[in-house]
C-alpha cells in the first residue's frame, strides 16, 4: 500500500526525538501558562516560576490537572496569556448547563490546528483530487471549520454543506460527486436510509471515504456505515479544548486514531483510583498542549475513556494511537447496580441485521427499580410488520443485552422512520429517573 504524509519528517520522528520536541514545547507552555490569572497562581504554589524550572518531562506531574470546571471559573479572559490585539478567533461551548468554556485562537494557532487536520486527511489517503463535502455545523461549535481549512490546505475541492436539509445533502454529493464526507455517524445513517425515498440510487454517488466523529459510537456502527453505504469510514478525534477535530485520526489501516505527539503530551488516568495509568490500560484521556499560545493547557482531564497504544503502526507513523473513544466518565450509566455504557447497547444492536439505524435508551423508575427499554427502528428491507417475525426480534435482543451487559431491558420495535432523527450530535439516552 502506497503511504501518504503531510510532513513525514515530524510523523515519522523516533521516540527520542519526539520526547525532545515535547520537552521544548512543555517549556514554552508553561511560560505562557505563567501569563495567565489562573495558571501563575496555580503553578506557583507548586514551586514553578518559570520555564526553567521545567527539565524534563517528569517535571509534569508536579501540575495539578486542570478540569472542565477550572476552565468555567477562568471564563472569560483567566485563561488567555496574550493581548488581545494578537487574538483572531475564539470558540466557545454551548454553556446550556452554566458557565461555557472558551478558548481562544491566535493566528498561529489557527495554522498549527489547520496543519493537524491536513496530517489526518492525508494518513487515510485523501489528496487535492477530492471532493471534501462537510456536513458538520459550523460557528461557535468547532466541528465544521477545523477540517473545513485542513481540507482546502490538502487542495481539495470543499462544500461547506454544514449539518441538515438531507435533500439538498444528497443533491449536492451527486451534483459534485462529492468523494469525502465529514459527519457524525448517526447522521450518515439517517443519510444512507434517505437515499432512495429522495430518488437517488447508490451508483449515482461517488462517495468513498467518511471521516466520523462528534458523539461516541461503536465498531458495530462503523461496520454497518462500511456495508450499507459501500465505503471506507474513519474514526477521528477532537474537542474544542483541544482545538476541535485533528487532535487525532486514524490511518489507511484503520487500527485506532494517531494522536499527534508534537502538539500533544497524552497521559492517562484513572479517576475511580485516582492513579496514572500506563498504556493498554483503559482510562480517562489527559492532554497537554504543546503548540497553542492563546490558551495554554496543562494536563486537561478530557473527560473521554480510552486505551492508549504505543505498539508500532504499519503506515511507519511513530505517534502513539489512542482506541476509539469508548465515552464519556459522565456517560457511564448505573441501572440497578450494573455499570452500563450507551456505546455497548449500540454496539449489540448494530451487529444485528433486522435492527435499523436509529434507536434510543430510556431509562425510568418502576417503583424502587430501575426500568431499561430499548427503542430500535427496523432495517426497512426487512420490515415484513408479520408479529411472530417482530416477537423473535424483540427476544433475540433481549437475549443478547442480557448475555453482554447482564440487565434484560424491555425492548420496543419501530417502523422505519419512526424515532426522532438528529441532524447533529444524536441524542440516545432519556433517563427520567429523579435526580436525588
Amino acid at each position: 500500500m502506497d503511504i501518504q504524509y503531510w510532513n513525514r519528517e515530524v510523523e515519522t520522528l523516533d521516540r527520542e526525538g519526539l520526547a525532545r520536541l515535547q520537552l521544548k514545547g512543555l517549556k514554552e507552555t508553561v511560560d505562557r501558562a505563567l501569563q495567565t490569572e489562573f495558571y501563575k497562581r496555580r503553578l506557583q504554589k507548586t514551586g514553578i516560576r518559570s520555564a526553567d524550572d521545567i527539565r524534563s518531562l517528569d517535571d509534569l506531574k508536579k501540575i495539578p490537572y486542570t478540569t472542565k470546571n477550572d476552565l468555567r471559573e477562568a471564563y472569560p479572559r483567566g485563561l488567555l496569556s496574550v493581548d488581545t490585539d494578537r487574538v483572531v478567533r475564539l470558540h466557545t461551548s454551548s454553556g446550556t448547563t452554566g458557565t461555557p468554556t472558551v478558548i481562544y485562537h491566535t493566528t498561529e494557532d489557527l495554522a498549527n490546528w489547520t496543519e493537524l487536520c491536513a496530517r489526518g486527511i492525508v494518513a487515510t489517503g485523501s489528496s487535492n483530487r477530492d471532493v471534501f463535502q462537510n456536513m458538520m455545523g459550523y460557528g461557535l461549535f468547532t466541528g465544521g471549520l477545523g477540517l473545513h481549512y485542513g481540507a482546502e490546505t490538502v487542495g481539495m475541492l470543499v462544500i461547506p454543506s454544514s449539518s441538515g436539509n438531507t435533500a439538498r445533502q444528497l443533491r449536492l454529493m451527486k451534483d459534485f460527486q462529492t468523494t469525502v464526507v465529514h459527519v457524525t455517524p448517526s447522521y450518515m445513517l439517517h443519510i444512507q436510509s434517505r437515499i432512495e425515498p429522495e430518488g437517488y440510487k447508490r451508483e449515482d454517488l461517488n462517495l468513498k471515504k467518511a471521516y466520523l466523529g462528534a458523539e461516541a459510537y461503536s465498531e458495530s456502527t462503523r461496520r454497518k456505515i462500511e456495508e450499507l453505504m459501500g465505503i471506507d469510514a474513519y474514526n477521528s478525534y477532537g474537542m474544542s479544548e483541544m482545538n476541535g477535530p485533528g487532535v487525532a485520526f486514524e490511518c489507511v489501516f484503520k487500527d485506532s486514531m494517531h494522536i499527534w505527539e508534537d502538539s500533544y503530551i497524552v497521559e492517562m488516568y484513572d479517576a475511580a483510583r485516582q492513579r496514572e495509568l500506563g498504556e493498554d490500560e483503559e482510562g480517562e484521556l489527559v492532554l497537554t498542549t504543546l503548540r497553542r499560545t492563546a490558551t495554554p493547557l496543562l494536563r486537561y482531564r478530557s473527560g473521554d475513556l480510552t486505551v492508549l497504544n504505543g505498539a508500532p503502526c504499519r503506515c511507519g507513523r511513530t505517534h502513539r494511537r489512542i482506541a476509539r473513544i469508548k465515552g464519556r466518565t459522565d456517560d457511564m450509566l448505573i441501572i440497578n447496580g450494573v455499570n452500563v455504557y450507551p456505546s455497548q447497547i449500540e454496539s449489540i444492536l448494530m451487529k444485528i441485521p433486522e435492527v435499523g439505524t436509529n434507536y434510543q435508551i430510556c431509562i425510568e423508575k418502576d417503583g424502587s427499580l430501575d426500568r431499561l427499554t430499548v427503542k430500535t427502528e427496523i432495517y426497512s428491507k426487512m420490515f415484513t410488520g408479520d408479529v411472530q417475525v417482530l416477537e423473535e426480534l424483540k427476544r433475540r435482543i433481549r437475549e443478547q443485552m442480557k448475555a453482554a451487559i447482564l440487565i434484560n431491558p424491555a425492548v420496543e420495535l419501530h417502523e422505519p422512520g419512526g424515532l426522532p432523527v438528529y441532524e447533529g450530535k444524536a441524542k440516545r439516552v432519556f433517563d427520567t429517573r429523579p435526580k436525588d
